[in-house]
């Protein structure tokens, strides 16, 4: 039997419910499959644990997060730059990868979007380079040739591994040319080496327009880091909103997984926050260690609970906990 190490990163808000839900069903599913086991230590970050200490990302969580065999980390709030950013960067999580897929039973505002977004996730405007002066500020967007070939190979990759037609590369190289003419110099290299796979460009104003009034042409985008963050957003929102969002943060050795809902302090420690994105992240965190059987196990039951509809969470249209939509994806299992 394996035995994953798993670092677990609750954070602020509804993060320690989601965590919660999503550790109670990941534990039914590895004991229903029992092949492997995942251990969970928890480790510290966010805004909570800098105001008690005036640290928001301890050493003992960056070390757990090396020395884990993958992270699952659910929000934080206001220091998200100094605990997620720096987290991507120092273990070179350079792919982020962002599904936008329907699933039965969501009100979605496109009910058939199947989409992968890949983001660039180590350089762009998030490389916290700039300056401050009195009245002014500079932060410096940083694109290479490296980074901009590995994101594109990555995406290309899994296009290939799981069948999908067409890569489209977002830019807005018409006005930011000095980056974004790097990035496609570099994409386009990449795309010859794939001729399987259609590739095509958009430049990123007419691609948000697109994606909500055609985002069927689109299968996969691979974009610079700002880009992608915005534009997987407003993905998200075809599909039934950010707590339907899962994200991973791929690197060649280390991978943190995450929902992209945020830490939603309005709504913390009212036992309603839909659980659902943080189960997806596991799921990909499964996949990426190996166990795809398991995670699509995993996904399999989430899309039937959606699919019923009669234990969902409120801003899914039911008046199920977050406790109670995992126990229903624990009994699906």
């Amino acid at each position: 039997m394996k035995h994953y190490k798993i670092a677990s990163i609750p954070g602020d808000g509804i993060g320690p419910e989601c965590m919660k839900a999503t550790q109670n069903v990941l534990n039914a599913l590895t004991k229903k499959i029992g092949t492997f086991t995942l251990d969970f230590k928890e480790y510290n970050a966010g805004d909570e644990y800098k105001a008690k200490t005036g640290v928001a990302l301890p050493p003992e969580t960056i070390q757990g997060v090396k020395e884990a065999d993958a992270t699952l980390f659910v929000a934080v709030g206001n220091t998200a730059k100094e605990v997620i950013l720096p987290l991507r960067q120092m273990y070179n999580c350079y792919a982020n990868l962002r599904p936008a897929k329907a699933y039965p039973g969501v009100k979605a505002f496109k009910p058939n979007l199947d989409l992968m977004i890949f983001r660039e996730n180590t350089e762009c405007l998030y490389k916290m380079v700039g300056y401050q002066g009195d009245g002014w500020g500079v932060n410096l967007r940083i694109i290479t040739k490296e980074a901009s070939e590995r994101i594109a190979r990555y995406a290309f990759e899994w296009g290939k591994k799981n069948k999908r037609k067409k890569v489209t590369a977002v830019h807005k190289a018409n006005v930011l040319d000095l980056t974004d003419n790097v990035f496609l110099e570099a994409t386009r290299k990449i795309a010859s080496e794939y001729p399987e796979i259609k590739y095509d460009e958009a430049i990123v104003d007419a691609c948000a327009m697109k994606l909500i009034l055609s985002p069927e042409s689109f299968d996969i985008i691979v974009t610079t880091n700002m880009f992608g963050d915005i534009l997987s957003d407003e993905a998200a929102g075809l599909v039934g909103g950010l707590g339907m969002a899962p994200s991973g943060n791929i690197g060649d050795k280390i991978s943190i997984f995450e929902p992209v809902h945020g830490s939603a302090p309005d709504i913390t420690g009212k036992n309603i926050a839909n659980p659902t994105a943080t189960i997806l992240s596991a799921a990909m965190m499964l996949d990426w260690l190996g166990e795809k059987e398991a995670a699509k196990k995993l996904e399999n039951a989430v899309m039937e609970v959606l699919k019923e509809g009669k234990v969902v969470t409120p801003d899914l249209g039911g008046k199920a906990s977050t406790d109670q939509m995992a126990q229903a994806v624990i009994n699906t299992i």
